[in-house]
């Protein structure tokens, strides 16, 4: 299969239509129409991008045959490591590549944990994601920690941030944008994208092909890395502060965003067209049943739900398409 098929896959069609009839449905079913309108989707712009910049790396890793878990405590760890750096009298610019750096190497850890202790990826990022909350809940005491006076509103860091281009397109969508599709051209049309796919496929055929597995791997647990460092800015600086809560399921939200894209949980199969609806349609059924007043706990059950049913409607597209 080339990488063009792969980029308009019957997976990710599959998830177009139900993104199509979710937003079909909310627009009809919420009260008074509220759910198209301009201040209801401007306030989704400003949120889901916390969550689906991560989704988008989280795509590429599970392509690759990995998981990762530990997003959920990267993400409030490289935010508080942004404030620190603030506090310490580093402008937001420096304090932000800092972050990143730190994301890189928390991703970095993960992969080299993984592929020389041949170590599931599972096992070693649910080690990671409680290993840095308890350190990160040791190190802040739980305590929040303001960051507006460093990044005032109207700032230009504020305004790259968490600015709006008008009053109803918030900045946060273009970086989830940029992202998309930068990882789109690293997946689908670049030679990196195809070591990704057979690593993800046959780890073993991958490697006597010459492909340096292992490296792949760990490149791929690094983008995550960087993009969770990416998010934690982003929210602090829309939040104005930091929070050790931050990021608090994002780990399992963003995993449920790549299946319901039409991402293998085996590897291999996947594309960003369809981790890109897969990230915009987890937002979109939070909002929606929020606006339906239906229970928080529900809404957990319903995406639940909504994740298991995906997984055998991919199966079933799978068989078919053989």
């Amino acid at each position: 299969m080339n990488q063009t098929r792969r980029f308009y896959s019957f997976r990710s069609s599959s998830t177009l239509v139900v993104f199509v009839t979710l937003v079909v449905v909310f627009s009809i079913f919420t009260p008074n129409h509220i759910f198209i309108n301009e201040r209801n989707i401007a306030a989704l712009g400003k949120l889901f991008p916390d969550l689906g910049i991560i989704a988008l790396g989280i795509g590429v890793l599970m392509i690759c045959g990995e998981f990762d878990l530990s997003v959920g405590s990267v993400l409030p760890f490289c935010s508080f490591i942004f404030a620190q750096q603030m506090i310490a009298d580093f402008s937001p610019f420096v304090s932000f590549f800092v972050s990143l750096l730190v994301g890189a190497i928390l991703g970095l850890i993960n992969g080299i944990i993984t592929v020389k202790t041949k170590m599931p990826s599972f096992i070693t990022t649910l080690g990671t994601l409680m290993f840095w909350r308890g350190i990160l809940y040791v190190w802040s005491k739980m305590m929040p920690m303001s960051i507006r006076t460093f990044v005032p509103s109207g700032s230009p860091f504020q305004k790259l941030m968490a600015g709006n281009l008008n009053a109803y397109i918030p900045v946060q969508v273009i970086w989830f944008a940029i992202f998309a599709v930068i990882l789109s051209i690293l997946l689908h049309f670049h030679r990196f994208g195809n070591w990704i796919y057979s690593t993800g496929d046959n780890r073993d055929a991958a490697h006597a092909m010459g492909i340096r597995t292992d490296l792949v791997k760990i490149i791929c647990f690094m983008i995550v890395g960087v993009l969770c460092g990416f998010s934690a800015c982003m929210q602090s600086v829309r939040l104005g502060s930091f929070a050790a809560t931050q990021g608090v399921g994002f780990e399992f939200k963003a995993i449920s965003a790549c299946v319901i894209g039409g991402t293998s949980l085996r590897g291999g199969i996947g594309s960003m067209t369809g981790i890109f609806l897969g990230a915009l349609t987890i937002p979109i059924i939070d909002n929606g049943l929020i606006l339906m007043r239906v229970p928080v706990f529900a809404i957990s059950a319903f995406i639940g739900l909504a994740t298991i049913l995906f997984v055998l409607l991919n199966n079933y597209i799978e068989r078919k398409t053989r």
